[in-house]
């Protein structure tokens, strides 16, 4: 068994937390894309082998430790994560929307998820399957997993045609709001990364 991180945004944090969101999709990049290029033309389920090892996100019974948006104490706005320990409060700011306070005078400086340490992590994800395919091959059921809200709720605008109240249209416009306009029509291949988890005691606040 293996540990790596892996970065969430608060909205699919808290989608992990309720658990509506037990899949991921992270684009191919690198060698692993290169086996699937037509030079080479390796089939997505040869490239999703556990022996092949070419998922960076591991295999079944693998785990991903989760890293989201954080915030300590003020008093270590200029300390960095290396020199902090579990001792430290932690405020996470998926919890923001829930916590009047969260803001307050006394919480320190917004700190993006790469600069979480492993300590400060709360969520731990065990990976139960991986596979590669299209990004546009996802399934209404599959969006659902993906955590994406309908699209009516996540764009805020009432819907003209049937298939934009769905799930997977609420999923294509999360995916373009973090990779970019066009990013869903360049359908790239993606790695599945289905996943359960569990949330360890919280540090003390």
């Amino acid at each position: 068994m293996r540990e790596r991180p892996i970065p969430f945004s608060g909205p699919m944090v808290r989608a992990i937390l309720t658990g509506t969101k037990t899949q991921t999709r992270r684009a191919v990049k690198g060698w692993q894309l290169e086996w699937l290029e037509p030079s080479i033309s390796f089939s997505p389920e040869y490239v999703a082998l556990p022996e092949n090892g070419a998922c960076p996100y591991g295999q079944p019974g693998d785990r991903l430790w989760v890293r989201e948006a954080w915030r300590t104490v003020k008093e270590a706005d200029d300390t960095p994560p290396r020199d902090m320990d579990a001792a430290y409060r932690l405020w996470y700011e998926a919890d923001a929307h829930a916590d009047h306070h969260a803001h307050q005078l006394g919480y320190g400086r917004y700190r993006p998820p790469m600069f979480m340490p492993r300590w400060a992590s709360r969520i731990t994800l065990e990976v139960t399957g991986v596979r590669v395919e299209r990004l546009q091959d996802i399934s209404e059921a599959d969006a659902v997993a993906e955590g994406a809200p309908s699209a009516d709720l996540a764009s805020g605008r009432e819907c003209i045609f049937p298939h934009q109240g769905t799930h997977r249209w609420g999923f294509q416009l999360l995916w373009e709001s973090i990779n970019g306009p066009g990013s869903w029509d360049e359908n790239p291949w993606v790695w599945v990364v289905e996943f359960r988890g569990w949330l360890r005691s919280r540090p003390p606040a």
